[in-house]
C-alpha cells in the first residue's frame, strides 16, 4: 500500500467524500460523489491506487479515454490501420461499455462485447479483431497509468462463423492464363492487368505487395517484397516484419514479367498504379467477362496456397511472408538462394500441370 496517513472527508458544500494525497512533491485530489462509508472507501481507494503505482483518470467513462487513445493511434499509424479499428468501436466497442467508467472495467466486460458480435453473427476473425482492439486500448491505459487492467481471459466463441474463401479451382486457372480479354463499353478488349492478375495467383502476394512492386525490385531473377499499397492509395512498408522477404521467379512468372514489360510504357511501378479497391473492380469485371467465380484481390492469395499445399509448409510461409525466420535468410545467404530456387522449381510444376493441359 502507499504511504497515506489520512482519510477521505465529506465536503458537505459539494456534496461529495474527498481526499488530499502528496507524493513525490505532487499534490492530488480524489473524491466520490456515493454516499456513506462505501464513498470515502472508494475515494480513499483512488488515492491509495495512485500512490502504489500512479493510476491517474480512472474515473473518466471509457468513451472520454478512446477520444485519446483514437489520437495516439493515429499519430503512430495509418489511416487503413486507425479506421477500421474506430468502425470497430463504434460499432461494438462504445456502444456496449462506452458510458462505464473505466475503474469499473472488467474482463467479464470485455468478453460481453465479444459475445454481443458473436451473437449477431460476427465471424471468428472479426471477432479477433474486435478481442486485440480491447486488448491494445488497455494496454494503452496502463501505459498511461490510467488502468491496472490486463485482460488475458477474454475469449472468441468457438461457435463463431468461420468465413469462408472462394478460389479459383483448375479449371478456372486455365481460363486466367489463356483467356486475356475483358468485356469493357460493351467490347471485348485486352485487360491492362492481365499480367497482374496472373503474376498475382502464381506468387501469393498480397493485393498491396502486388500493387506496390517496383520494377527496381526485381533483381537478378529475385523479386525484394519492400512495400505495399493499400485501399487508401498510401504507400507503407507492409503488413508485419514478415513482409519484407524476397523469392525467386521461375520460368513461369519471368514470362509473365516479360510479357508485362513488352505490353506497357517503361514505368517505375510494374504494374499499372491503381488502389486496392480499383484493382478487385477491375478483377471482378475480369471474372464477370469470362465467367469465372467472383473472387476478391485478397482470395487470389489465398488460390495461390490452397494450390501450392503440397509443398511443405516453411516453403510456403517463407514464399508468403508468414514465417518469423525470414531474418535468417540475410545471415545464410548460400544455403538460402539455394533453397529459394527449388521453392520456385516446386511451384512453377504445380502451375505447370494445371495451365499447360
Amino acid at each position: 500500500m502507499g504511504k497515506r496517513t489520512n482519510t477521505a472527508k465529506w465536503m458537505e458544500n459539494q456534496r461529495r467524500w474527498q481526499i488530499n494525497v502528496q507524493k513525490d512533491g505532487v499534490r492530488r485530489s480524489f473524491t466520490s460523489s456515493k454516499p456513506g462509508r462505501t464513498g470515502q472507501r472508494e475515494a480513499n481507494a483512488k488515492a491509495d491506487a495512485w500512490l502504489d503505482d500512479g493510476i491517474t483518470d480512472s474515473s473518466y467513462r471509457i468513451s472520454r479515454i478512446y477520444v485519446d487513445y483514437l489520437d495516439d493511434l493515429k499519430a503512430r499509424s495509418g489511416e487503413s490501420n486507425w479506421r477500421p479499428e474506430d468502425s470497430r468501436w463504434r460499432n461494438w466497442i462504445l456502444p456496449e461499455i462506452g458510458q462505464l467508467k473505466l475503474s469499473n472495467l472488467t474482463e467479464q466486460h470485455l468478453q460481453n462485447v465479444i459475445n454481443k458480435a458473436a451473437t449477431a453473427g460476427k465471424s471468428k476473425k472479426h471477432l479477433k479483431n474486435i478481442r486485440s482492439d480491447l486488448y491494445a486500448f488497455c494496454k494503452y491505459c496502463r501505459k498511461r497509468k490510467a488502468s491496472n487492467l490486463n485482460p488475458e481471459n477474454v475469449v472468441v466463441p468457438d461457435a463463431a462463423p468461420v468465413g469462408i474463401r472462394k478460389i479459383l479451382q483448375p479449371e478456372d486457372l486455365l481460363k486466367l492464363f489463356t483467356i486475356d480479354t475483358t468485356m469493357l463499353c460493351g467490347k471485348r478488349q485486352k485487360d491492362a492487368f492481365i499480367y497482374a492478375y496472373r503474376f498475382h495467383v502464381a506468387t501469393g502476394l498480397r493485393p498491396g505487395e502486388l500493387l506496390g512492386l517496383k520494377w527496381s525490385d526485381i533483381k537478378n531473377n529475385v523479386v525484394h517484397v519492400q512495400r505495399s499499397i493499400n485501399v487508401l492509395g498510401e504507400e507503407t512498408r507492409g503488413k508485419n516484419k514478415n513482409a519484407d522477404r524476397s523469392f525467386y521467379l521461375n520460368d513461369l512468372t519471368k514470362s509473365i514479367l516479360e510479357k508485362q514489360r513488352e505490353d506497357t510504357a517503361e514505368g517505375e511501378y510494374v504494374f499499372p498504379r491503381i488502389t486496392e479497391n480499383g484493382y478487385w473492380r477491375r478483377l471482378k469485371k475480369y471474372c464477370a467477362s469470362n465467367e469465372l467465380p467472383m473472387v476478391s484481390a485478397y482470395e487470389m492469395r489465398h488460390t495461390f496456397i490452397s494450390i501450392i499445399q503440397q509443398l511443405p509448409e516453411s516453403d510456403i510461409k517463407a514464399i508468403v511472408g508468414h514465417s518469423r525466420s525470414m531474418d535468417t535468410f540475410g545471415v545464410y545467404a548460400h544455403s538460402v538462394d539455394g533453397r529459394k530456387a527449388s521453392i520456385a522449381a516446386g511451384i512453377e510444376k504445380v502451375f505447370d500441370e494445371i495451365i499447360s493441359k
